[in-house]
């Protein structure tokens, strides 16, 4: 019969790496605190003894759980995912484990995710979708749990923001194609808060420099590469066509793009296209795609930087971090 081994303890740690526990528990809590070589012997000895930390326990005597809640709409063939993997390493690093949660694309799963991050204690909580709902707000606004809210400036954050202006992207976008001669836009958006900010700051600059307002379609959903392809055929309909298309992500202007091309048309001598967010299909379609870039692994070590100087005792004056944006000129206008 196989004998059950005893659970190994922090003082077995401490025998096998030759320190003191109080030693190991300072690596177990924070691995940066403990020079190189003796953090080694620790997760060697870890390793070799089988140790489990009690984090329930160490929680309990610090008020720290080291959890940190990362609620991100959806991660398949995400926007969002560069930001995910740095948050994730960064935060690893550090000795944090994360909860990955998914709010859905409407983030209608965003309030009971919160509360099982609250429950269990989380020492901050990451949201890149935006939370409209008000109980939820209150809740985590009664909480000291660091809040982070990512890929917006909201103007009245939770806690910190971490992200960028979605109406000076719009604006910026239509300076540039302003600017290139273009004069009838056609506006793709999807009907989500941060589309409709950018559409809001395309318009309104539009408008300001005495343009004609544009045409446009919106989708009620997360917009597809399908909505791209329906929404060209439905603009060569319109009475007079457009010199360029506006997309409110790239996966509509891969769309447009496709059935451009079959349809014999010629970008961007005859229509141009514009995307948002510069996936990886952007750079590879023909013609590439301009659209605006985004740094989001930038976003995600800025938002654990926070967390780090909050661990560090010091106090964060500014609610908004903006890491800003930028346009990428390439074949399709």
């Amino acid at each position: 019969m196989k004998m059950k081994r005893g659970i190994p303890k922090l003082d077995d740690v401490a025998r096998h790496a030759g320190v003191s526990a109080a030693t190991v528990s300072r690596y177990l809590n924070n691995p940066g605190i403990v020079a190189t070589a003796t953090g080694e012997r620790i997760r060697e000895a870890v390793a070799a003894t089988g140790y489990v930390p009690d984090l329930v326990a160490g929680g309990l005597a610090s008020s720290k759980s080291r959890l940190v809640a990362v609620l991100v709409p959806d991660v398949a063939q995400s926007i969002f995912n560069a930001t995910v993997e740095a948050m994730v390493e960064e935060l690893s690093v550090d000795g944090h484990s994360v909860m990955l949660g998914l709010t859905g694309i409407d983030n209608a799963r965003m309030p009971q995710l919160i509360s099982a991050a609250l429950s269990r204690r989380a020492d901050a909580i990451i949201l890149t979708g935006i939370l409209s709902d008000k109980a939820s707000r209150e809740r985590l606004l009664g909480r000291n749990t660091t809040v982070i809210e990512t890929w917006g400036l909201p103007p009245d954050p939770i806690d910190v923001a971490v992200g960028f202006s979605h109406i000076a992207v719009g604006k910026d976008v239509a300076r540039f194609l302003r600017g290139r001669g273009y004069r009838r836009p056609h506006l793709l958006s999807a009907s989500g808060t941060r589309a409709m900010e950018r559409r809001q700051g395309f318009l309104e600059d539009w408008a300001a420099a005495g343009g004609d307002t544009p045409t446009e379609q919106m989708f009620a959903s997360q917009t597809r590469f399908g909505h791209g392809r329906a929404a060209f055929r439905t603009l060569r309909a319109l009475e007079v066509q457009p010199d360029v298309v506006v997309c409110s992500s790239d996966w509509l202007a891969q769309g447009v793009l496709v059935e451009a091309m079959a349809a014999g048309v010629k970008v961007p001598d005859e229509l141009a296209v514009v995307g948002f967010g510069n996936l990886a299909i952007a750079a590879e379609m023909r013609p590439t795609i301009t659209t605006v870039d985004i740094d989001g692994a930038r976003i995600g070590r800025e938002a654990v930087n926070v967390l780090r100087r909050r661990a560090a005792g010091e106090t964060i004056a500014e609610r908004h971090i903006d890491v800003g944006f930028r346009l990428i000129a390439r074949e399709s206008a």
